[in-house]
C-alpha cells in the first residue's frame, strides 16, 4: 500500500523576531522615502533609534496598503518550505511568476524508493473510486520501479507517475505578491489543496507577526465585493457579488432607495 503524503508548510526565513523588529520599519522606510526630504539612511536610523512612534509607523503602513501604494511592500520577503503537496498543486502554484521564486524537487534526478501520494477528499469519500485510485497508483509505482531496474533513466521512468505524486518546494515571495496569491487561493472557488496550503501559509505568518498574517485574505475582502463569475448566485457569503452591488447602486442613483437613519444601522 502506497503511503500518503502529509502537507507541511513552514516559514523558515526570516525568524519571527526579525519580522517583528524590522519588517514594518522597512515598509515605513520605503513609504517615507517617497515623501520626505530626508535620505533613506536618515529615515532608517530614526526608526532604529526608536525616534518614530510605533503608532505613526503603523498608521503610515496602513495608509499605503489601503491606498494601493503596494510598491512599498515589495521590500519584504518570506521564505516558505513546502512539502507533501501534489504535482497538481505545484503546477498551479508556479504559474505565479512575478515577485516569487521557486525551487522544486526534481523527478529527473530523484529516484523514488517509495513515492508518496495525495488523495482528493472526493475520492476518499467514495469507496469504489478510492479502491480504483489506489490500484492505479500502486500499479504506476510498480511500473516505475521495473523501468528503473531495466535501466530506463529516472527522467523517463517518471512519465508513469500520476499528478497525485507529492513534491517539495522552497518558495520565496515578497509581501505584495503573497497578498495577491492568497487573495486568489483563499477564495472558496480555488481548488481544495492549494486553498489548504495558503491557510497554512497564513497560519505561519500569523504566528510570526499577526499584522502581516491578517493581510492574507480572499481578494473579495479588501475589494468589498466578489467579482467571480462562478459566484453570481452568491453561494459564497463572504462578500456580495458585484452584480448585486451595482444593482443597489443603480437604485440609489435613481432615488429608489431611502436613506437609512443612523439609529437603524
Amino acid at each position: 500500500m502506497a503511503k500518503r503524503g502529509v502537507m507541511e508548510v513552514s516559514l523558515i526565513f526570516p525568524p519571527a523576531d526579525i519580522i517583528c523588529k524590522y519588517y514594518q520599519g522597512l515598509i515605513y522606510l520605503a513609504a517615507r522615502t517617497c515623501y520626505s526630504e530626508k535620505t533613506p539612511q536618515q529615515i532608517w536610523d530614526e526608526f532604529l533609534d526608536e525616534k518614530v512612534p510605533a503608532e505613526r509607523v503603523l498608521k503610515l503602513i496602513e495608509h499605503v496598503v489601503d491606498s494601493g501604494h503596494h510598491s512599498t511592500i515589495e521590500h519584504i520577503s518570506f521564505v516558505f518550505a513546502i512539502s507533501g503537496v501534489s504535482r497538481a498543486l505545484s503546477h498551479q502554484l508556479v504559474r505565479h511568476r512575478i515577485g516569487v521564486a521557486f525551487d522544486q524537487q526534481s523527478q529527473r534526478y530523484v529516484k523514488y524508493k517509495e513515492p508518496l501520494y495525495v488523495t482528493p477528499p472526493s475520492i476518499e469519500a467514495n469507496a469504489e473510486a478510492l479502491e480504483e485510485f489506489e490500484r492505479f497508483r500502486d500499479t504506476s509505482e510498480q511500473v516505475y520501479h521495473r523501468f528503473l531496474e531495466a535501466g530506463i533513466p529516472a527522467e523517463d521512468a517518471r512519465f508513469v507517475f500520476p499528478n497525485a505524486v507529492t513534491t517539495n518546494l522552497i518558495m520565496t515571495v515578497n509581501l505584495r505578491q503573497l497578498i495577491h496569491m492568497a487573495g486568489l487561493r483563499l477564495c472558496i472557488l480555488a481548488q481544495w489543496e492549494i486553498r489548504q496550503m495558503f491557510k497554512l501559509i497564513r497560519k505561519e505568518l500569523m504566528q510570526a507577526d499577526p499584522y502581516f498574517g491578517k493581510l492574507l485574505v480572499p481578494k473579495c475582502v479588501p475589494l468589498g465585493y466578489c467579482n467571480e463569475k462562478r459566484n453570481e448566485d452568491e453561494h459564497c457569503k463572504i462578500r456580495p457579488h458585484r452584480n448585486s452591488v451595482f444593482r443597489v447602486w443603480e437604485l440609489y442613483k435613481q432615488g429608489k432607495l431611502r436613506e437609512v437613519p443612523e439609529n437603524e444601522v
